[in-house]
């Protein structure tokens, strides 16, 4: 660990100046890390390779901002716990990710918390609408390829996935007495 935390202090100074053949170096001895923080955070229906990957991504753009060697673990760990998070947090809402993070409603929450909650609304879902939902948001079918996978009309399959999303926040959201 002491030669890894060495390295990154070696290589972290220099790849946020610009040198490439060094960021490259950071990235790949930073992805083992990346992937197995990955496992540990996000859900079974979530593609582990397409997170290690934007996060990867997100390393190379951003390294430049990051003021502390010593921060480097707990940055990575973020990122990769807010793109696990990404599928179920943009479509609650129906709003860009960046509005949805910044909610005061699910600021305080903890993530494990939020996946726990998100998932029994999922399965409090008629079979219907939970098919509908899964396919779209989680295996990310077009409506078109939806609408095949259910047997019904594009219209239908639309149809079924906005009253899903209705339900999921209903559950997650109660409205406010009053």
């Amino acid at each position: 660990m002491s030669t890894a935390s060495n390295t990154l202090a070696q290589l972290l100074p220099a790849a946020r100046a610009g040198d490439t053949e060094v960021m490259e170096r950071l990235l790949a001895l930073a992805r083992p890390d990346i992937r197995r923080y990955a496992l540990r955070h996000c859900a079974a229906t979530t593609a582990t390779d397409d997170v290690v990957q934007e996060a990867l991504i997100i390393v190379y753009r951003r390294v430049g901002a990051l003021r502390e060697v010593a921060a480097f673990g707990g940055w990575v760990v973020r990122i990769v716990q807010r793109l696990c998070m990404r599928p179920a947090l943009a479509w609650l809402r129906g709003e860009p990710l960046a509005q949805v993070e910044d909610a005061l409603a699910w600021s305080h929450r903890p993530d494990h918390e939020l996946r726990h909650d998100l998932a029994l609304a999922i399965d409090s879902l008629p079979p219907l609408y939970r098919e509908a939902l899964l396919l779209r948001d989680f295996e990310e079918l077009t409506i078109e390829e939806m609408a095949q996978r259910l047997s019904t009309t594009r219209e239908a399959a639309k149809s079924r996935l906005h009253r899903a999303r209705s339900l999921v926040r209903e559950y997650l959201v109660p409205s406010s007495p009053g």
